[in-house]
């Protein structure tokens, strides 16, 4: 007599009249998830107010006893964030003066050098298509926050405008059309323009030149209006009219 055979652990695949499968192996190293770590957290939230527009490209952030305060977290953590986001270069840790927002994303300065060389004509048509498009968004999603940011925005563009401060003017008109951007509620269109924002300010500078002319002067007022008021066409036209003048000399 035939001794038995040992039995398998194993199920057998399945027959053709529809047997169990056998369950699949175990995936070799799969873990449960994990919750992100405090200072993730802390990372995340701090670069939504760069790329917000919230801090804009040229301002101070908070100190670190101030961000301690706002976010409930520790010293060491607001520190580990604030040196990461230093590290990738959205901030500049100046000893003696404080830490300074200097870039939007980390692809900000990879776009730039990307296309630093780029035709000034095309800049311009991809500025105006961006702002065109963020200030129609806009108008129709703008929330009271938004709009609190915005007049503080142009609050610092007239200011910097009235002083004759040329690089302050610069930072700070770019710095609202972001947060017009912003306002639009677009992630995907938001983040691009972030990070083509050095190439833009880049082109912004040239046409500006080493002084503020009076008769180059654009007021900037009627678009806010015009998204504080839902209009999207008025918003679209504004923001169309802002950059058919932009770049003297482009063709």
């Amino acid at each position: 007599m035939n001794s038995a055979q040992p039995m398998s652990s194993t199920p057998a695949s399945p027959d053709p009249a529809g047997s169990p499968a056998a369950p699949p192996p175990p995936v070799s190293g799969l873990s449960a998830p994990q919750r992100a770590p405090l200072a993730d957290q802390v990372i995340a939230a701090l670069r939504q107010q760069i790329t917000s527009g919230r801090w804009p490209v040229g301002c101070r952030i908070p100190t670190e006893p101030e961000l301690v305060e706002q976010l409930g977290v520790a010293r060491n953590t607001v520190r580990e964030a604030v040196r990461a986001l230093a590290h990738n270069g959205l901030l500049d840790i100046r000893q003696g003066s404080g830490t300074y927002v200097v870039a939007t994303s980390e692809l900000a300065g990879v776009m730039h050098r990307r296309f630093e060389g780029a035709d000034l004509r095309h800049v311009a048509e991809l500025r105006s298509a961006l702002e065109t498009a963020g200030a129609r968004l806009a108008a129709r999603r703008r929330t009271e926050e938004d709009l609190r940011q915005l007049d503080r925005l142009l609050a610092r563009r007239e200011a910097a405008w009235d002083a004759g401060d040329v690089e302050r003017f610069i930072d700070t008109d770019r710095a609202l059309h972001m947060g017009v951007v912003a306002a639009s509620h677009n992630e995907v269109l938001s983040g691009v323009y972030a990070d083509l924002g050095e190439v833009l300010r880049s082109f912004l500078r040239r046409d500006v030149g080493e002084e503020l002319r009076q008769e180059d002067y654009m007021d900037h007022a009627r678009l806010i209006e015009a998204i504080r008021g839902q209009e999207v066409e008025a918003a679209s036209k504004e923001a169309a009219s802002h950059t058919a003048e932009w770049g003297h000399g482009v063709q």
